[in-house]
């Protein structure tokens, strides 16, 4: 009987003992996409449980409609991924394909491919384990800047510190200029790309030497783009 859950050239027949194996493997399988996702990942006690539990409750899915006949199991697909609508905050390019993931596990399991299930999570698994272990994809440290200058109101600031920014920049942009201090400063924003992190210091003491010795801010700054 067992051996339908292995076959995939054949239409799966729904014995107590196929829908057991499939249960256990959903559920064994759901356990091991959550304790990936949770590998060196920030993450909730709800959004692991989620991913534990769905590849169970797509399975059951795709089974009550399958008994129907061959054509359930595309309105299966359909009415699986249509189940779930997460109205918390976006979540990250990894939780959704961790999302997508377990859903696709559960699709596998309850379509009778338990064999493709446990290859393929193992698979996907041991790869994300791998990249989450390298340093595959990380950010290399780079001089992205947000430098911040006061000056007296007597400067006249327009293109007064470009000579020092091509000299220790790749790319510098003027942001935005405002008055502090009743008026009687100005602070300039810059958005500047270090050309060597290690000469910040000398950027700063230059431009003191240019405004005065009035207050320099260099800040760091994580990123100009949002993540999908």
């Amino acid at each position: 009987m067992l051996q339908n859950l292995f076959e995939t050239g054949k239409t799966v027949q729904y014995t107590m003992p196929t829908i057991l194996g499939s249960i256990m493997a959903s559920i064994v399988l759901g356990l091991f996409i959550g304790w990936v996702y949770m590998f060196r990942n920030a993450y909730s006690k709800n959004f692991v449980v989620t991913l534990a539990t769905l590849p169970v409750l797509v399975q059951l899915v795709v089974m009550l409609v399958n008994m129907n006949g061959s054509v359930g199991t595309g309105l299966a697909v359909l009415g699986a991924f249509s189940l779930i609508r997460f109205r918390s905050v976006a979540g990250s390019s990894r939780d959704i394909a961790t999302i997508f993931w377990s859903m696709g596990t559960g699709l596998a399991t309850g379509m009778g491919f338990i064999f493709y299930a446990v290859f393929f999570a193992v698979i996907v698994g041991a790869l994300m384990l791998v990249l989450n272990l390298t340093k595959f994809g990380t950010r290399q440290e780079t001089g992205e800047r947000e430098l911040r200058i006061t000056i007296p109101e007597e400067l006249d600031y327009p293109n007064l510190f470009d000579e020092l920014l091509k000299t220790f920049t790749y790319e510098y942009q003027y942001d935005s200029v405002k008055t502090t201090t009743m008026g009687s400063v100005y602070e300039l924003s810059y958005y500047v790309k270090l050309k060597d992190v290690s000469q910040e210091k000398h950027l700063i003491d230059e431009v003191r030497v240019r405004n005065g010795n009035l207050p320099v801010v260099m800040s760091k700054i994580s990123s100009r783009t949002q993540e999908l």
